[in-house]
């Protein structure tokens, strides 16, 4: 009889994944999909509850007028107004004052943990109204900016010419050499990774776009061996290599940092524009690394969010495994797309 239930087992996993495929396909029409995933799947429910939450704070940090990624968003688009040409002589007229009242209440709140935040948006709001002529519509944020105590930057924060941006001796062939020596690594050296190195790659990293320099995610380091076992046995595709790396990091998003439901995939987008830098940069400092898919699975949700401790509205976008390279460990080929195949111009069908 156990023989018998052995051999049925994968016949009715192979009939149930042919229902639920073909029920897919049924469904798959644009007003059906909706019934599907109400009715039938639960599969996004986790990254609804999350995305309303994330939307909840955002409000709520609004209400207050304690908005780190308000302001973020506001100072860019501030900067975005300042160097367009020709410049319009009055802009930012729906938000200025929202930014000025996040500006000031931040200051006087004195609690935010990123100075260089304060330092940009000062520098920021105070060539904006000193381009700007006056007008009764920016007349309240203008007196409201004034009448706070000047701040000391240690370097203007504002636009400045693209000829003032740092040189670079870095040529093409350098780059794209070491962009074709980074390849995913699995096998390291029995050997810690100085925090220092680590901290220089992430700096790198930091330089990298994001939409509105909201920079909506952060970066969980864990070095010690009794987290970074359970840690990289969570995600999935590391049987075999889970016991290998010194060092993992977390990729955490933080959907509190928008207020429209538009936006929940800038975590995933923004986070990884910064770890590709990142994993270059390690390159140079003699490090190797691999990129560790996160699926949004419930089980595997709920087991990150145990260990770490994360907020109801944070989410793990993916991991990265750090560590100095096993001399004589292998390494995928990983063929890459051919520039053809990537790359096309004026395409419109």
């Amino acid at each position: 009889m156990k023989d018998l239930l052995r051999q049925a087992r994968p016949f009715a996993a192979t009939t149930r994944n042919r229902i639920v495929r073909a029920t897919k396909i049924v469904f798959s029409f644009w007003r059906l999909s909706h019934f599907y995933y109400f009715a039938l799947s639960r599969a996004f429910s986790g990254e609804h509850g999350r995305v309303i939450k994330g939307i909840r704070l955002f409000l709520d940090m609004d209400r207050r007028r304690q908005n780190t990624y308000s302001l973020r968003r506001n100072i860019h688009r501030l900067e975005k107004g300042l160097v367009m040409q020709p410049r319009r002589r009055l802009f930012a007229l729906d938000y200025v004052d929202e930014t000025v009242a996040n500006y000031r209440n931040l200051c006087i709140q004195g609690s935010v943990d990123d100075s260089g935040l304060l330092d940009w948006s000062h520098d920021v709001l105070a060539e904006f109204f000193r381009v700007t002529p006056a007008d009764p519509a920016t007349g309240s944020a203008r007196a409201s900016f004034e009448a706070l105590p000047a701040r000391t930057t240690k370097k203007k924060c504002a636009p400045y010419p693209r000829s003032e941006s740092p040189g670079s001796d870095i040529a093409y062939d350098q780059l794209l050499t070491l962009a074709q020596r980074r390849r995913s690594v699995r096998a390291y050296q029995k050997r810690p990774v100085p925090r220092e190195l680590l901290d220089k790659a992430i700096q790198v990293g930091a330089q990298s776009a994001s939409a509105c320099n909201r920079q909506p995610f952060e970066f969980r380091v864990f070095d010690d061996e009794a987290l970074v076992r359970p840690i990289m046995r969570i995600p999935g595709g590391t049987l075999g290599w889970e016991e290998s790396p010194p060092m993992v990091i977390v990729v955490v998003g933080h959907l509190r940092a928008f207020s429209e439901e538009r936006d929940r995939h800038l975590i995933y987008i923004d986070s990884a524009l910064a770890l590709m830098p990142l994993m270059l940069a390690l390159e140079t400092l003699g490090l190797g690394s691999c990129i560790i898919n996160f699926p949004d699975i419930a089980e595997k949700n709920a087991a990150m969010e145990k260990l770490l401790g994360l907020n109801e509205d944070e989410i793990v976008t993916m991991l990265l495994s750090v560590g100095y390279p096993d001399a004589d460990g292998l390494i995928p080929f990983s063929q890459k797309k051919s520039l053809g195949a990537l790359r096309s111009y004026n395409r419109t069908a």
